[in-house]
Formats: structure tokens, sequence, C-alpha cells
């Protein structure tokens, strides 16, 4: 179900007087908390909901508008993994157990440390390659690396693949060159071609690497507005405006558990989505340094986007927590009740009604 936008030509002012409380098939539904809530985050630069495929609320917080791009950061991960999902629908790439031997078999008898070449697609999806990471401690050296890929691949196994999760954005950089490879052209063109385009919207600023391949997993830019199609297009099994974007197949195994985080109880990681323990659901969320975030709530048929200030500060602290809050006491938790006391009237009205007594 596409997102209606008949409301957008309307101004936020009218978003929040007449959607902040709005009938949800007899219940209501008021989000005026969460916009309070949203006040007091000095970080925080947007909140969107989309519900049963309405844009039933819509801000922008401390200067920001609808106009300006995020850099959605780690956020990316969940874009990329849709790419690789395409790429398999399209028959470039074979399936997730592909070795990605097939694909740097050159850079792997340079490096020749067996075991690499068991590393699969799907390793790279779910952060299992068993790889040293290039994130947190060793992001720096790789970044400030003359060949990224290269890179990646020369770090050494610390795990077997598949065996436990070992966050590293190297993972889904190597999946933007395998997508590359395959494709024949560069990552933001297959993007914009297969999963952009179809959405009705083009691509903002994207970063690469000394090879001009494109940062698998950070530095991608998208509006607000474009997340929120995104995080529908999964809503909706991978249809957008009735057209078959991602297969169900691939939505539904990506938003499975597949690799339990060493971050914390109640977390897990799909195919680039991370899985939270929200409102007593496994919430599938798009996460991105600093808050950008996408969740998507099919139990609810609810997507969330949040956006934040990414750059260093005093006020990072804590933010993420906060907004995680924000999301599960004023919007997760509020739609969960309203839709289970819909649900018990409904059965009260069903007990009610006159039965047949020939």
């Amino acid at each position: 179900m596409r997102i209606n936008h008949s409301l957008h030509s309307f101004p936020v002012l009218w978003l929040l007087t007449s959607l902040v409380s709005l009938p949800v098939l007899g219940a209501e539904l008021d989000f005026s908390a969460a916009h309070q809530k949203a006040l007091e985050l000095p970080r925080l630069h947007s909140l969107l909901i989309s519900h049963r495929g309405e844009l039933v609320f819509e801000e922008y917080y401390n200067g920001k508008d609808r106009y300006q791009p995020a850099n959605m950061k780690s956020a990316s991960k969940s874009v990329i993994s849709a790419l690789v999902g395409i790429a398999i629908d399209q028959g470039l790439i074979d399936n997730v157990q592909q070795s990605i031997g097939d694909f740097f078999p050159d850079i792997l008898k340079q490096v020749g440390e067996p075991g690499k070449e068991q590393i699969t697609v799907e390793d790279l999806l779910t952060m299992q390659s068993g790889l040293e990471t290039t994130s947190n401690r060793n992001y720096g050296k790789w970044v400030l690396s003359e060949n990224w890929v290269e890179f990646v691949l020369n770090q050494p196994m610390v795990a077997r693949p598949g065996e436990r999760m070992i966050y590293s954005t190297g993972s889904t950089h190597l999946l933007s060159a395998i997508l590359s490879r395959v494709s024949g052209m560069d990552t933001k063109n297959f993007a914009q071609q297969n999963l952009a385009a179809p959405l009705g919207f083009s691509l903002a600023y994207w970063s690469k690497d000394p090879q001009g391949i494109y940062f698998g997993g950070n530095d991608m830019e998208m509006t607000p507005r474009n997340m929120l199609a995104f995080g529908s297009l999964y809503l909706e099994q991978g249809i957008y405006d009735g057209q078959q974007v991602i297969s169900s197949d691939w939505v539904y195994t990506s938003h499975q558990a597949h690799a339990t985080s060493p971050r914390g109880q109640g977390r897990f990681y799909g195919y680039g989505w991370w899985l939270r323990d929200l409102a007593d659901m496994l919430v599938p969320v798009a996460w991105g340094y600093g808050g950008q975030l996408i969740f998507v709530v099919k139990e609810y048929e609810l997507v969330i986007v949040a956006t934040s200030d990414s750059n260093p500060g005093a006020e990072r602290r804590g933010h993420l927590g906060r907004l995680y809050d924000l999301a599960e006491d004023n919007i997760l938790w509020p739609v969960k009740r309203a839709e289970q006391r819909l649900a018990q009237n409904h059965a009260v009205s069903a007990e009610k009604l006159p039965t047949d007594s020939n």
C-alpha cells in the first residue's frame, strides 16, 4: 500500500493539530506525547509515522525541514541488503550461499589465508564473516587505507564463517563491491535504477572509496520521506505502488534473526537489519549512528522514521536511548493498546449479534 502523499500538500501545523489524534478503526491514537518528547531532544531532526499506508505524523525539529537529506550512516546497511536481494532476484548473484571467492579470486589468492574463500554472501549480510572488524577501533585505519576492499580481505580470521556476529562495515562494503562487479555498473546507479526509481525518488549524495566503489553501509543520504518509502516497501512485502520491487521471500528472510548481537539482551541481526525487543515485539530496525532509524512494525502496520544530528557533541550521550524510549513508550505501546482495545470491542460486538434460533 502506497503512502498517501495527498497529505503532503498541507502544512505541518495542520498535521499536528488534526492528525496527532486520529481514529484507528474506531480507536483513538494520540501522538501528542511523542511530539512533546521529541521537542526535548536537541539532536533530533525529524520524526515521521506511517500507519496502514497513511502518513499520520510528520514533524521536523531544530531547524530542519523535509527537503534536507539525512546521512543515514549505518542504516544504509539495510539498503545494501535490499540491493543484494534484488541482484539475486535478477540472477546476478546465485544465492546467499555463493562464496566471496567467486567475486574476489585474485585478492584472495594474494592474501593466501585459508578459510576466507568459505565466507558466503550470507555471512556478509549477517555480520558473521569471521574477519576482524573494520569498525570501531579499526575504522580510522580502514578508511585511510589506499584500497578498502583489500584492507577488509587482509584482516585476520578471528572466528569461523557463520560462527558469531562481528559487526563490521567492511562486510557491507564487500557487498557493494560485489554488486558493482556483477551488475556492470556502480552501486549507486544500480540502486537508482532498481530501488530508488521504483520508489519515486532520486538518490542524493553517497561517498566512495579510493577505487570509486560506493561506500557499502555508510554515508548514504536520503530525505526522511524517502526513508519512510523504503521502510514501507518492507512493510508491504516488497511491493510499492503495485510493483514487486524486492521479492517477499527476501523481505521475510531479512527480518528473521540470523545472528545474536553481542551488544545486549533482546538484540539480533537479520540481513542488514537489527531486530530489537520493543513493546514486547521483535521489531526490525534500520539503525544508523547518532539516531538515524527506520522501524518496521508489521504487527500494527507501522513505519517510523527518525533522523538526528550525527556529528559528535555533548548532547549525543544518551540521545539514542531517549529516542528508542520515545518510539517504544509514545508510539509503539499506544498503538498496540489501541489495537488491543479495538479487538476487544469487536469481540464484544460479535457476542451481542443476534443468532439464528431456527
